[in-house]
């Protein structure tokens, strides 16, 4: 919707401008959007009682090549995605901090798109899935609200397509860069009988700007919409990624990257590291409406295939002749993940709206049920006949699969009702919500041999978690709001492996349970500013930490009590003359506030900083366009104060850095035909600084480097029939 508003009269208005200088302008801008996060309903993101984001189709694909989403949530405060240039992992995306330790997938944020989990039951998620080629929007919510989808303490991403609708249209876009990096994407959208559609398909390959770093991705997507009746609507969804032997150059220790940034350690060429990804998920939404009730429906289905190659020494995993029983090497897993996993999930919400005292009352009523299940085996990464073997000497081959190590199945299983009301007065908004969460994680072993016990079991976690909220609008262009809650996150499957006394699977470790506190100011300055703030504080109980992390296999623990406090301050403005701007910044001191014993007999004070978060982070946009030409340009700059890459701050800590980027295009339309060009080019002074952190490696492998400068240009053509 259209914002202009003017109130510098006021006195807290003043206040706001004062702290806020020269953000005086003629032209009014599109501030307020409308959200479904958080409420689950449509909502002003400008009322809504949290700190929430949209980032919208044209930042998605400003001058990118809509790969990652890091490229797209840079300019949200309080998000870090780390930049790891490996596609072998998935991308580090951390809220408020927490997710920041996950050494592989997304955990402790909800991800959703288009209303089906990219999330798993036990909380771990894969951002690489989303389409960004298609993407309308992404929504990001962080804080206290986010307890209401259960858990996930940090936070929601929601990514949503738009609906095919108006005359047909067909589209291509190509693009090319760095690295021998490139992609391709075909796409049409339309109506035809009353059925919206929307498909894609697209390819992105690269060598990498590591060694050993190349990767291809196939990605392809469907989505159909149609009323069957005036009170109803039908969406069906369906998605496709696929990426063969994408190479994983883990990280590097702190002289490797200082000498040489691009290079790989030697046990990735050894061991040939590696992954391969083959997923497929579907689902359907249905809405009805009754006057004004509405039901809502969701459910889906998927099938995802993972096979990834480790640098596991031989000597770790090997069991030599004549090994006792209770040998180490005899519970080890091997160094081969293998696994097929099949999800499904369904989703149930009653919505009524009524009149009550002088305001509109909104009830949600519902239930989420999710499963997942894994056929899970594991392999020696070798094969061999010698009695002491070495890679690449006699008949030893390092990086094959070689013998059975494991088998077994794992079912995750989560069931969460909920309810939540919200009251719109004049001036206040209050929002309230409950959640029940029961997450049941089951173990059956089916290799169980000498020296390796049966880690058949069950543990079963159950938590509740409630939200208050209140919005109170002291002027029509001024909102203060508060909110608190309690949220938890349990144990990943993959932080319940080899946690046990003995390397096995661990039923001990307990959920992290967290309070979250938050107050902010939401405000529109003159007719061409919007600037949100937002204080909060996070205390957590039994944080999942990095217990032991050696011969390629990460156990975890639960440590004391930390300490989250932070402040998010986001500025958009319209400057005139077809300048705009967009600043945003996070600080957040993230400690132990607690001191704990590590595994190894070592204490870890409290204050310490929890690793893998940055005290600071700052982005700032100029950009300009040109109407009449269509041609566009833009100044980016990112800076992040340093990272700690393990919990006793010991270790060199990944250092500071700023950088820039530039982007130019140019969009014109010829009659039937929309034309796209564009260039960039990111770090232009050539920065060498660490991208991302392996947070606790035991190798001391911590540190994955970001490229120099680099360029990428694409054209994009759209045909509307």
């Amino acid at each position: 919707m259209n914002v202009s508003l003017r109130f510098a009269r006021r006195p807290l208005a003043l206040l706001v401008a004062a702290a806020l200088p020269g953000l005086a302008a003629a032209d009014a801008l599109t501030l307020d959007t409308v959200v479904v996060t958080g409420s689950r309903i449509e909502h002003s993101s400008f009322d809504l009682p949290a700190a929430v984001d949209v980032v919208d189709a044209e930042r998605i694909g400003a001058g990118r090549a809509r790969v990652n989403a890091s490229e797209a949530l840079a300019a949200v405060p309080g998000i870090t995605v780390l930049n790891r240039q490996n596609y072998a992992q998935d991308l580090q995306i951390s809220s408020r901090g927490f997710g920041a330790r996950s050494a592989f997938g997304v955990r402790g944020i909800r991800l959703v798109a288009d209303g089906i989990p990219a999330s798993m039951p036990d909380g771990q998620g894969q951002a690489a899935t989303f389409n960004l080629d298609r993407a309308e929007r992404i929504e990001v919510m962080r804080g206290p609200l986010s307890a209401v989808y259960g858990n996930h303490a940090g936070g929601v991403i929601q990514l949503f397509t738009p609906d095919g609708k108006g005359p047909p249209s067909v589209e291509t876009n190509f693009s090319a860069g760095s690295y021998g990096t490139w992609k391709i994407d075909v796409a049409a959208q339309g109506e035809a009988g009353g059925v919206g559609y929307v498909l894609d398909a697209s390819r992105f390959a690269t060598d990498g700007y590591r060694d050993h770093s190349s990767a291809t991705r196939d990605q392809q997507m469907a989505k159909l919409s149609f009323a069957p009746d005036a009170d109803s609507r039908l969406t069906l969804v369906a998605n496709g990624f696929r990426q063969m032997d994408a190479d994983d150059p883990l990280g590097l220790n702190w002289n490797q990257y200082r000498a040489a940034p691009k290079s790989v350690d030697a046990a990735a060429l050894t061991f040939d590291t590696r992954k391969s990804i083959e997923h497929t998920q579907g689902g359907l939404s249905y809405e009805r409406r009754f006057g004004d009730d509405a039901l809502q429906v969701s459910a889906y289905m998927g099938r995802r295939s993972v096979i990834q190659y480790q640098s596991i020494p031989i000597a770790v995993q090997r069991i030599a002749a004549g090994a006792p029983a209770g040998a180490a090497q005899r519970r080890h897993s091997g160094g081969i993940i293998d696994f097929d996993r099949d999800f499904a999930g369904v989703g149930l919400r009653w919505i009524m709206r009524r009149d009550l005292a002088g305001g509109r009352l909104t009830t949600t009523f519902g239930i989420d049920r999710e499963t997942s299940t894994d056929e899970r085996r594991g392999w020696e990464n070798f094969v061999t006949t010698s009695a002491a073997p070495v890679c690449g000497v006699g008949d030893t081959v390092c990086g094959v699969k070689g013998n059975l190590r494991r088998r077994e199945t794992d079912e995750v299983t989560s069931t969460d009702p909920y309810v939540q009301a919200e009251w719109q007065g004049e001036r206040w908004t209050f929002l309230a919500g409950l959640r029940r969460s029961v997450v049941r994680f089951e173990v059956d072993d089916r290799y169980v041999a000498v020296g390796n016990g049966d880690d058949s079991g069950a543990v079963t976690y159950r938590r509740t978690t409630p939200v208050l909220a209140a919005t109170y609008k002291l002027t029509p262009t001024l909102n203060l709001y508060a909110s608190a809650a309690r949220g938890f996150e349990a144990p990943t499957m993959n932080e319940l492996f080899y946690s046990g006394a003995n390397g096995g699977f661990s039923f001990d470790l307990k959920p992290a349970s967290s309070r979250h506190l938050e107050a902010g100011v939401k405000a529109f300055v003159g007719d061409n500013t919007r600037v949100d703030l937002a204080l909060f504080e996070v205390r957590t109980d039994d944080e999942l930490v990095v217990a032991a992390s050696s011969g390629g296999r990460t156990s975890y623990r639960n440590a004391g009590q930390t300490l989250r406090r932070g402040v998010e301050l986001a500025a958009d403005s319209e400057w005139g003359n077809g300048f705009t701007s967009r600043v945003a910044y996070t600080g957040l001191r993230a400690i132990y506030d607690q001191s704990f014993v590590t595994s190894g007999g070592g204490t870890v004070a409290a204050g310490r900083r929890l690793p893998g978060i940055a005290a600071h982070t700052l982005f700032g946009e100029l950009a300009w366009r040109h109407a009449a030409s269509g041609f566009q340009a833009a100044l980016e700059a990112t800076a992040r104060s340093k990272i700690y890459v393990e919990d006793s701050n010991a270790q060199p800590a990944a250092p500071g850095f700023a950088i820039a980027n530039l982007r130019v295009g140019v969009e014109r339309k010829y009659g039937p035909w929309l034309l796209r060009t564009f260039a960039r080019v990111d770090n232009l002074f050539d920065r060498q600084y660490v991208g991302s952190v392996i947070v606790g490696d035991g190798n001391g492998r911590y540190y994955e480097s970001a490229p120099g400068r680099n360029w990428l240009v694409g054209a994009g053509a759209r045909y509307t029939f």
